[in-house]
């Protein structure tokens, strides 16, 4: 399944190459052919985590209040969950679905030529950074330093535009978080084949311009919608009823 995958995924390449009569513009229609067809699941996404933030004071309130019984709290926050209309694992979704297409590139590269270019901006789509740092030094691998440096970045940059308005101990987890892979993916992408790189930032910049002209009008809907039916939520009354036992019969 897997070698089909990548087969098919090479044959795209090839297709794409064919038509534009570039590597490295093949690569960014093939990144906005996927994220175009991503677009209806990222907007779900982006309602579920609007949801979420809507409800994340009455998940804390319940993590407070069951600290001692996680099983209540499971129980409590999924009803919670199906009450908002919130799916916690909706907002993971489209790059869990975008993974396998990162992973497959490494070994589709292998299928290109040697020299597939990107406009001689970067020579060989399938160099990295440090095999081009080896062979010309610090100039001629600074196209490829810069891509590294943007595949660092542009994983920070959006997880910081998707704080919202979250607490600002969570803020500031999100940015140490940030902040932490940021740095691994600079040392990751010092050897990933060029190709991979330039999937990444034209993804991530896609990402950024659909957060600022789409995404957020899609927010503020959303935690509206949430609000208000947060406002019509049932209210949860802790009542323990006591069994009613049977009268007994009279005899006749």
């Amino acid at each position: 399944m897997w070698d089909w995958f990548i087969n098919f995924l090479t044959m795209v390449l090839q297709g794409l190459h064919g038509f534009v009569g570039d590597w490295g513009l093949a690569v960014i229609v093939l990144t906005a052919i996927v994220r175009l067809l991503l677009t209806p699941l990222q907007t779900k996404s982006v309602k579920s985590t609007a949801g979420m933030q809507v409800v994340q004071p009455r998940i804390q309130e319940l993590q407070e209040k069951y600290a001692d019984d996680p099983q209540r709290l499971q129980e409590e926050t999924m009803k919670i969950y199906s009450e908002m209309k919130v799916n916690p694992l909706m907002g993971c979704l489209p790059l869990l679905i975008q993974m396998p297409i990162f992973c497959a590139l490494f070994a589709v590269i292998k299928n290109v030529p040697a020299d597939a270019c990107f406009y001689g901006i970067l020579p060989s789509i399938s160099q990295s950074c440090a095999g081009v740092f080896g062979a010309s030094g610090f100039v001629g691998a600074l196209p490829y330093i810069i891509m590294d440096v943007l595949f660092g970045v542009l994983t920070f940059v959006p997880m910081m535009m998707n704080l919202g308005n979250s607490t600002p101990e969570m803020k500031n987890q999100q940015m140490m978080m940030g902040a932490i892979m940021s740095l691994m993916m600079l040392w990751f992408g010092w050897t990933c084949p060029a190709a991979v790189l330039l999937y990444y930032v034209t993804s991530s910049l896609w990402q950024v311009a659909q957060q600022k002209l789409v995404t957020q009008r899609v927010m503020e809907k959303a935690k509206k919608d949430a609000e208000e039916r947060a406002k019509n939520a049932p209210v949860e009354v802790n009542v323990v009823r006591k069994e009613k036992k049977q009268r007994p019969h009279k005899k006749r």
